[in-house]
């Protein structure tokens, strides 16, 4: 067994292959793409089995898929605690390589999850309409810009329905700013069309997931942000427990501990960005529910309306958190404290 580090950019992969003493015993580089890769194959295979690390980045998927069917045994390190293994007074590219490299031999490569192909479609699916949505919203927000540069009021509660493109009609704006708006709200048109198909193929995809029927029975939770929060949580029996789904959503507090003082501090944002918007989405509408209405209260008038309202959303996204790792781990549909427990029908 040889051991690789694979350092990862944007036109090259560096490469360092360590034997078992740590020796260096090739030092190269290579372009990373499918032809490149498979010159890099052709040349190590006579070194025999090889063990690879590469950080986690834009690409490295493509490197760790390419490199794992050419029969290497490959493993995405964590970037972050990469640096807290092996800082580095002097960091360049080749000396990366030569870290993962190093970390790869003596077995102390963060490694981190990967999920399978139809995982990643799943997540693709979900993140592409957030994507349209978010882009969706910055269009309607330029419009919204231009009625206040010109001082126009606007007394309907939702610009583009009916009686809000009636009042669009009628603005006497100056061009370029009428064509502009008008081809603003061509756009947003085609948006919601393109959004609509989207949302249609999560429901009839999300009717045979396995998680997605149960998630569904979650209190501000409907099939969108159930087919969202299941490609991003994967395969529940990963988490050993419902602390450790939270932890991964990001959303527990940094602590910093020492002696009798305990720090603190804002979320720690690890773990998919996506299921934490998920998470505080589904919360916003549970705060509303029997379940967690009290929770949520309790905590806004502890803290404050404005701090009060930020926190107890959080709080109440973290016991949605627990309690979808209960229900996905028995197979069971949301059943709050004294509810009758039983599995969802199929």
């Amino acid at each position: 067994m040889v051991y690789t580090g694979l350092d990862l950019s944007r036109r090259r992969l560096d490469v360092r292959v360590l034997d078992a003493d740590g020796a260096t015993l090739v030092e190269t580089a290579a372009p990373p793409d499918r032809d490149g890769l498979e010159h890099l194959v052709e040349r190590l295979r006579p070194l025999g089995p090889i063990r690879a690390a590469i950080e986690s980045m834009n690409g490295a998927r493509f490197v760790h898929d390419e490199l794992e069917r050419a029969g290497w045994q490959v493993e995405l390190a964590d970037a972050q605690k990469v640096k807290g293994l092996a800082p580095l007074a002097c960091k360049t590219d080749r000396i990366d390589a030569w870290v993962l490299a190093e970390l790869c031999r003596r077995d102390l490569v963060p490694a981190i999850w990967l999920p399978d192909p139809q995982v990643r479609a799943e997540r693709e699916r979900a993140r592409f309409r957030l994507h349209l949505v978010r882009h969706r919203t910055a269009l309607k927000g330029r419009i919204h810009q231009t009625l206040v540069t010109f001082g126009v009021p606007c007394p309907v509660s939702d610009l583009f329905g009916r009686k809000g493109r009636e009042l669009l009609g009628r603005l006497c704006l100056p061009e370029p700013w009428r064509e502009n708006v008008e081809v603003t709200l061509a756009f947003i048109d085609d948006l919601d069309r393109q959004i609509d198909a989207c949302e249609r193929e999560l429901r009839r995809l999300g009717a045979d997931h396995r998680y997605v029927p149960l998630l569904i029975s979650v209190p501000g939770i409907a099939w969108v942000l159930g087919y969202t929060i299941a490609s991003e949580i994967g395969d529940i029996a990963r988490f050993g427990s419902p602390t450790k789904l939270a932890g991964y959503s990001g959303l527990c507090p940094r602590v910093h501990q020492s002696g009798s003082h305990d720090w603190r501090g804002p979320l720690a944002k690890n773990g998919p960005k996506y299921l934490r918007w998920a998470l505080i989405e589904a919360a916003q509408h549970a705060a509303r529910s029997p379940h967690y209405r009290e929770l949520y209260q309790r905590t806004k008038r502890r803290l404050g309306k404005n701090r009060g309202a930020k926190v107890g959303a959080i709080e109440v996204a973290r016991r949605l958190c627990e309690a979808i790792w209960w229900m996905l781990s028995r197979n069971q549909p949301f059943a709050p404290a004294g509810a009758t427990r039983c599995p969802l029908a199929a």
